[in-house]
């Protein structure tokens, strides 16, 4: 059995395309790409995502939603197929032996690791067809880059006598997060100026505009907002405006919010990982 006739036995479930393309139902997996614009061929592209607990919407998995973000942004043409890992078809294992969902095959190659299919698209998608999503800034990629961590710390504690501690070292991450984007960045202030600008505006972490660093962190960040209200009563404060502004400028956003598990999923994943405290 050849890589395509594998990949069409296991898209049975959900697939969905790129804002500018419709809904994706074929039968049978492509042997050729058609030209598109300019002459190029499509490349195709398939992500395979866990399933929700109805075994057919998008589970939660901010590293799959990753993935599903910068393929959006791309704008390329792409389906998407949810896979319920209780009942993981055995072709599974055959495509990407010892591997769980997220995964993707371009061109009939398959590509398991998160980080390195990241890199890849971005190389392989790009301009002029398909625009950059690299950060102008490096700090952008490490902006937030502890808040999930000192989260999974606070959730998963069974301690009340510790908790405490840990919702405070989540704050803090949460405050050095909404710092960060309330700085300005150097192409935000000019030089020639008179008006000293002291708070950003700007919608995301590297500017107005979606970026790689922002695909990997909103999901993670949306996960952390619906789960420590659901299970631990805590809300990120009012006051973190940059951390509020950011969120908000996400649920504008078409590549975000059609790629965003149902909060229902979001929950129902955390009920046994956010136990009781004694």
């Amino acid at each position: 059995m050849d890589i395509w006739e594998l990949v069409e036995k296991i898209i049975s479930g959900c697939k969905v395309t790129s804002p500018r393309q419709r809904l994706s139902c074929s039968s049978s997996a492509p042997t050729e790409h058609v030209p598109g614009e300019g002459g190029w061929p499509f490349p195709d592209i398939n992500l395979i995502v866990k399933a929700g607990i109805d075994g057919e919407s998008i589970g939660n998995c901010p590293f799959s939603q990753r993935l599903f973000m910068i393929l959006w942004l791309k704008g390329v043409i792409f389906n998407v197929t949810t896979v319920d890992l209780k009942r993981k078809p055995a072709d599974l294992q055959n495509l990407a032996p010892g591997t769980n969902p997220p995964f993707m095959t371009f061109d009939g190659e398959v590509k398991t690791d998160v980080n390195k299919i990241e890199e890849f698209l971005e190389e392989k998608l790009a301009p002029p067809r398909y625009p950059k999503l690299a950060t102008k800034h490096p700090e952008s990629n490490s902006a937030g880059n502890d808040v999930f961590a000192k989260f999974s710390a606070y959730i998963k504690n069974t301690r009340k006598d510790v908790n405490d501690n840990l919702e405070k070292a989540l704050l803090k991450t949460l405050k050095k997060l909404d710092n960060y984007l309330n700085t300005p960045l150097p192409d935000e202030i000019d030089a020639y100026s008179t008006e000293d600008i002291t708070s950003s505006s700007r919608k995301f972490l590297d500017g107005n505009e979606l970026t790689l660093a922002d695909c990997n962190l909103l999901p993670k960040l949306h996960i952390i907002k619906v789960v420590a209200k659901k299970y631990r009563n805590f809300q990120i404060p009012p006051d973190l405006t940059g951390v509020w502004r950011y969120l908000s400028s996400a649920y504008v956003r078409d590549e975000f919010v059609n790629t965003c598990p149902a909060e229902r999923e979001i929950e129902c994943a955390y009920l046994d990982v956010a136990k009781r405290m004694k």
